[in-house]
C-alpha cells in the first residue's frame, strides 16, 4: 500500500450521542467506559473506525450493536480534532446524532452497560463527551424548530399531550396547550385515529399517527415546527 511520506498517522473514532424519549422526559444514553483511560466513568458511545469503513458505516455498526435493529434515525453532527482531546494517541472523532423511542428499544445489548439519563442532568463525561453532548442539544432545539425531526421518538400512536411533553422536555419549557395543537396539525403530518388513550384523563384523549408520506417529503422541509413565540419563550426560561 502506498503512504504519503513524513506524514502522522491519527487515528478516527466515532462518538453517538442518541436521545430518547420514556413518554415523559428526553434522556440520553450512557455507559461506563470498560478500558482506561478514564475506565469506569461515564462515556457516549463509540468506536473507532475500521479500515474498510466510513465514519457513517462505523456509526451504524455502534449502533446496530447496541441496539440489534437497523434504520435508526441518525446524521452526522460535527467533527472534534482538537490535539489534546484523548490522552492516549492522537484521535480525531465525528460525533453523530440518533433519535429512539425508549420503549421500543429496551433490549439494549448487555455488553454496554448503558444508563438512560435526563438529557440536562447527567454526570460529567469524559474527554469532550460534554461539549458533544451540550451541541448535539443546541441543534435539536434548532433543527425541532424548524423540522418534523421530534417524531423520531415517538411510538407508532401517541397523543398531543404526550408530544407536547416531547417538546416541553426538550426545550425545558412549557407550551400553551392550545396554541401547541393548532401549530402541530395545522402542518398535516398527522393523522387522528379512532381510539382514546383514556388512562390519563377521564375525557381520553385521541391518539395519533404519522403520515408517512407527507412526513418524508417534509422532513427537509422548514416547516416552522416551533412558532417563534414559543422558541423565544423557551430561550428566555433557559
Amino acid at each position: 500500500m502506498k503512504r504519503y511520506a513524513q506524514q502522522t498517522r491519527l487515528l478516527v473514532a466515532v462518538d453517538c450521542i442518541i436521545f430518547g424519549f420514556d413518554g415523559q422526559e428526553i434522556k440520553l444514553l450512557l455507559i461506563q467506559r470498560g478500558f482506561e483511560p478514564c475506565k469506569g466513568k461515564w462515556s457516549l458511545v463509540g468506536g473507532f473506525v475500521q479500515e474498510e469503513e466510513s465514519a457513517e458505516d462505523a456509526a451504524t455498526r455502534v449502533l446496530k450493536n447496541l441496539t440489534g435493529l437497523d434504520g435508526i434515525y441518525m446524521e452526522q453532527l460535527h467533527t472534534f480534532s482538537s490535539p489534546d482531546r484523548d490522552s492516549v494517541e492522537r484521535t480525531i472523532s465525528v460525533a453523530y446524532t440518533a433519535l429512539i423511542d425508549i420503549k421500543r428499544y429496551k433490549q439494549l445489548h448487555e455488553d454496554f452497560h448503558a444508563v438512560w439519563f435526563p438529557i440536562n442532568h447527567h454526570p460529567e463525561l469524559i474527554f469532550d463527551h460534554d461539549a458533544m453532548v451540550n451541541q448535539a442539544k443546541e441543534k435539536l432545539r434548532y433543527k425541532a424548530a424548524l423540522h418534523p425531526l421530534l417524531l423520531e421518538l415517538l411510538p407508532p400512536k401517541f397523543t398531543l399531550p404526550q408530544l407536547q411533553q416531547l417538546y416541553e422536555s426538550v426545550y425545558n419549557t412549557s407550551f400553551d396547550k392550545g396554541n401547541f395543537s393548532r401549530k402541530i396539525l395545522s402542518t398535516g403530518l398527522l393523522v387522528r385515529l379512532a381510539d382514546k388513550d383514556k388512562l390519563n384523563s377521564r375525557k381520553g384523549a385521541f391518539y395519533y399517527k404519522v403520515d408517512k408520506k407527507k412526513y418524508n417529503v417534509n422532513l427537509h422541509a422548514f416547516l416552522n415546527f416551533v412558532p417563534e413565540a414559543l422558541m423565544k419563550k423557551s430561550a428566555a426560561a433557559r
